[in-house]
């Protein structure tokens, strides 16, 4: 009987080169290496799953494009924010932002073409790229972390079907102007390929505002991927969705409707209350993760490590020595090294401030400890 093997698609993809480092830390470690918000998910959205689990309407599957309701709230959502009118069939419920990313490339993406993702850039998008049989095109940053409009246009080719932007970017926490989001709208829509556009930290914006390739005209050559996970501390409901013309959802459809049927229900009900209820909550935490941005900042220029100013998301992707991300490891420190999103982040580390500042304050000392070690 033949040995049983492994498809070639799986062997393409690496472990997260992010588990590597929570593995290498101790149960003690200070934690400035996971993007989860450390506030609680808002009452009103825990309190709608409950009263549908209660009174039985959470039994049941869904739609499999996702309850009525919640997609009504996120067409509100779209008109609200990005001033634009999408049908409710142009938009599917998914389990998390990371299920969305994985339905856009399966349904856009196949063997032999190319997908041009940002690098330093998100770990899926690579690792999503592969698994769909397409080969990702990394495009390095400017100085200032920002994905270039120009270079992604130098890198399409005949075999490009898909470029990847990520606006409020992990992870960098870099903010793309509004001129450079137009462009992306250009670009696809003049070259007839696919934007997937991650805005899974919209609301985590500092300095100037967010803007979205859906405030531009694109001729339907977009895909937008959402999720409550980081807009309100909502990382273990799973709840993400996609907005895109509907024939693009049909198509997404059909492997959703096969490996998840649909998004969990309770969690639905409590992704409609959090988009529909008091959003002081996501202004709260915006403005505590700006506090603890400058704290971070402050810190780092003290020690004489130079970061290029974040303007959203709660990331911040200094340049570091050599050696410097083992020896805070070593210290009890955890942060990823930069190279763990794309060979562009080498050199620099991945520190994530969704912590309090107590936390980042020891953060600080350790740091200062292991760049003298790595200088000396």
């Amino acid at each position: 009987m033949a040995s049983p093997t492994f498809s070639d698609r799986i062997e393409r993809i690496p472990p997260s080169g992010i588990r590597d480092v929570f593995e290498a830390a101790g149960d003690d470690a200070i934690d400035m290496g996971i993007g989860q918000p450390d506030f609680p998910t808002p009452n009103h959205a825990r309190e709608a799953a409950v009263e549908a689990i209660r009174a039985g309407r959470a039994d049941s599957y869904t739609p499999n494009r996702g309850l009525e309701s919640l997609r009504e709230a996120i067409v509100a959502k779209h008109e609200r924010d990005q001033g634009v009118s999408v049908d409710v069939d142009d938009v599917i419920a998914t389990a998390g932002g990371s299920e969305g990313l994985h339905l856009a490339m399966e349904a856009h993406v196949d063997a032999g073409d190319e997908v041009i993702v940002p690098d330093p850039g998100f770990v899926s998008y690579a690792a999503l790229t592969k698994l769909a049989g397409a080969d990702p095109v990394p495009v390095e940053l400017r100085d200032d972390l920002t994905l270039d409009p120009a270079a992604v246009e130098d890198a399409i080719t005949e075999d490009t079907a898909a470029f990847v932007i990520n606006s409020p970017a992990n992870p960098t926490g870099a903010v793309a102007p509004r001129e450079d989001v137009a462009e992306f709208a250009r670009i696809a829509r003049e070259h007839d390929v696919l934007c997937i556009s991650d805005e899974v930290y919209e609301y985590t914006v500092f300095d100037g505002d967010h803007h979205s390739p859906m405030e531009f005209d694109t001729g339907g050559n977009l895909v937008v991927v959402h999720s409550v996970s980081k807009l309100y501390s909502m990382t273990g409901w799973r709840l993400g969705w996609v907005t895109a013309t509907s024939d693009r959802i049909d198509r997404m459809l059909r492997i959703h409707q096969y490996a998840q049927a649909c998004a969990s229900a309770p969690s639905q009900f409590a992704a409609e209350a959090a988009l529909t209820g008091d959003q002081s909550v996501v202004d709260e935490m915006t403005a505590t993760f700006k506090r603890r941005r400058d704290v971070l900042l402050d810190g780092l220029a003290e020690i004489g490590i130079d970061c290029p100013t974040p303007r959203g998301a709660f990331y911040a992707m200094p340049k570091v020595p050599d050696g410097f991300v083992d020896e805070c490891i070593e210290r009890g420190l955890i942060i990823v090294p930069g190279d763990a999103f794309g060979d562009g982040g080498a050199g620099h580390a991945r520190l994530s401030y969704a912590t309090d500042e107590a936390t980042i304050r020891d953060a600080l000392d350790v740091m200062a400890d292991a760049h003298d070690a790595v200088t000396e």
